[in-house]
């Protein structure tokens, strides 16, 4: 036992021999748990989770003999925790709206029982390693939780329970170590979450993750077992973005971490994921889904663990063979709570009063991401979107740059667009993806292998667009050629017919990579057929007003990623409408009253 020496905010300075650095203590006559994160002789600095009000010098504190750890075992799924794994459901019905200092809450549910199956492949007296299955739980309908050996764990199997129901607290296998000693494994085990769960290598990521988002698996590719940041300004739409991705994306399982967001963005997240429905399985997404909450009013560093818990999770699953998502939104509220902590601290600010070591700890963060074989032999992934809150939209201030050196796939957001209510509201000028060349061999494969040529064209287009604007804001249209006036019409195709997607079009709200690349080549095709026409004299005026272009603007919302067949029936009518004009203005050029025959476009399904 120790006592309190002083306090300073959320930093209690205890007298506490023998204490180790990062281990977790109870202080004060609340019980309130923090985590030692600076040793001086006899005295600990303890960085508290909770609120130290009412707390006094000279108040007892004791060492729990372990790191923050969590708790990884059936029941995660579907459960919503805050920043040190508290399952909230419990904390709102002991303690009603507002969290009660000191609840010591386990994590998982101790009466719940769940239905073992122990695996086929051991047998008594095999050795058993780390991260080997021993059975299996079917913890929700869609995904089958795997009971794993924990790591660093390896021995003679003594026993293995057969097939039944049990709670978690059951002893189902017991191991028989080198030097005699007997551990015995129950269906959970903890885990430091500041240590990176270990595996036997990393794989190369090769598959997309797919988000139904055509701005960001078009253009903008994230792999799986790849880390991505989604920097944006107040009213970009951060939040929105990552809802869809959470929705929609091709993952097994996905972790959602509110670190120190708005309360009422944070309440919207926790209501709306309850009522979706997964469009994969067609049964509810939080049965896949796992929450943890940490709004701006809860302790800030709390907020700080938030990250490394969400993460530690994250990687359980990743070794049992699944591909997770973890989106954190948002590290700059994180980054805000080191800055506290450090400041507190006494410890020299830098960059905009950051910590000096807050690169390198975004860079240990984000490097937690990535594909690999587990210690039990298993293929899985673990894909890091991280969301970006910089000041005033200022792309420039630490967090944002340092994460922009880290990441692989960038998603900037534009205050512009947004204001132009123009969603996803990602600027494809300051976006960018090196995961392109391996997305194209999918894309190749899978879609059509005209995907990287085309994705290249259009985005050529619509920088050719972004410059011409300029000149149309300093002279006018009348300024430009009629070819020059085509593009400007062919960039707004693709903006409007192919980058906007509402979340709120029931139709469009997901987008299949076989509707995704069919539209693309839609507005290519018009493109192509405007540019030939032009060279038979057709006036830029009677292009523009084409019906055919306001239609094509329209289609992405009027059929299913399932009706397919509807666009190719739409390119053959683009076709027909601009072979119609070939065939007017050719006869026109001409003198004859033949009409010549339509030029096949090149970008057609």
């Amino acid at each position: 036992m120790g006592k309190i020496i002083e306090i300073n905010g959320p930093i209690v300075r205890v007298e506490l021999p023998g204490v180790s650095n990062g281990e977790q203590v109870r202080v004060g006559h609340l019980g309130l748990v923090g985590e030692v994160i600076g040793l001086e002789g006899n005295e600990a600095i303890v960085q508290v989770y909770e609120s130290t009000e009412s707390l006094m010098p000279g108040g007892h504190a004791e060492p729990l003999g372990h790191p923050l750890s969590v708790e990884l075992g059936p029941g995660l799924l579907g459960q919503i925790f805050d920043g040190v794994q508290r399952p909230l459901p419990v904390i709102f019905a002991q303690s009603g709206d507002y969290i009660a200092r000191g609840l010591n809450i386990p994590p998982l549910d101790r009466k719940a029982a769940w239905a073992f199956k122990p695996s086929k492949k051991l047998k008594i007296g095999d050795q058993v390693q780390g991260g080997e299955v021993l059975g299996k739980v079917e913890e929700t309908k869609t995904i089958a939780h795997r009971i794993l050996v924990p790591p660093e764990v390896f021995g003679e199997l003594l026993e293995l329970v057969q097939s039944g129901t049990y709670g978690i607290e059951r002893v189902i296998a017991k191991l028989k170590q080198a030097n005699g000693s007997v551990i015995e494994l129950k269906m959970y085990h903890r885990w430091p979450v500041r240590s990176p769960r270990p595996y036997k290598q990393r794989d190369h990521a090769v598959a997309p993750l797919l988000t139904g988002q055509r701005i960001l698996d078009t253009f903008f590719p994230l792999l799986k077992g790849g880390k991505a940041a989604v920097p944006g300004p107040f009213g970009a739409g951060k939040t929105m973005v990552q809802q869809q991705i959470a929705r929609w994306s091709n993952a097994d399982i996905v972790i959602y971490v509110g670190c120190g967001e708005r309360g009422n963005e944070l309440v919207d997240v926790l209501e709306s994921f309850p009522e979706l429905i997964d469009p994969h399985t067609g049964r509810s997404l939080m049965e896949r889904t796992l929450l943890v909450a940490n709004t701006s009013n809860m302790p800030v560093v709390a907020r700080e663990a938030s990250i490394y818990v969400g993460i530690t999770i994250a990687e359980y699953f990743r070794d049992q063979g699944y591909d997770v998502v973890m989106v954190a939104d948002s590290t700059s509220r994180w980054a805000e709570a080191l800055r506290e902590v450090s400041g507190r601290l006494g410890q020299m600010p830098v960059e905009e009063g950051y910590p000096a070591y807050l690169a390198s700890r975004l860079a240990a963060f984000y490097e937690r991401a990535g594909r690999v074989e587990s210690l039990g032999g298993l293929h899985g992934s673990v894909t890091l979107i991280g969301a970006v809150s910089p000041p005033g939209g200022d792309f420039s201030e630490p967090v944002t740059s340092h994460t922009k050196e880290i990441v692989q796939t960038f998603w900037a957001l534009s205050k512009e667009l947004a204001d132009a209510r123009h969603y996803p509201s990602v600027d494809w000028n300051d976006s960018f993806s090196d995961y392109v060349n391996t997305a194209k061999k999918w894309w190749s494969a899978e879609i059509d292998p005209r995907w990287a040529q085309l994705r290249a064209e259009a985005l050529s287009l619509l920088a050719q667009a972004d410059e011409l604007s300029r000149i149309v804001n300093l002279v006018g249209p009348e300024a430009l050629s009629s070819q020059q006036r085509w593009v400007l019409e062919g960039a707004r195709l693709i903006r409007e017919g192919l980058l906007q997607q509402s979340a709120l079009d029931e139709v469009d709200s997901f987008c299949s990579p076989q509707k995704q690349f069919a539209l693309l080549a839609i507005m290519l095709q018009i493109f192509h057929h405007g540019n030939s026409l032009l060279q038979l004299d057709v006036p830029i005026q009677q292009l523009s007003s084409l019906p055919i272009l306001a239609k094509a603007r329209r289609i992405k919302s009027e059929y299913r990623s399932e009706q397919m067949e509807e666009f190719a029936a739409f390119q053959e009518q683009i076709r027909e409408v601009f072979g119609k004009l070939r065939s007017e203005y050719s006869q026109i050029a001409a003198g004859a009253e033949t009409p010549k025959a339509p030029i096949a476009e090149e970008a057609e399904l």
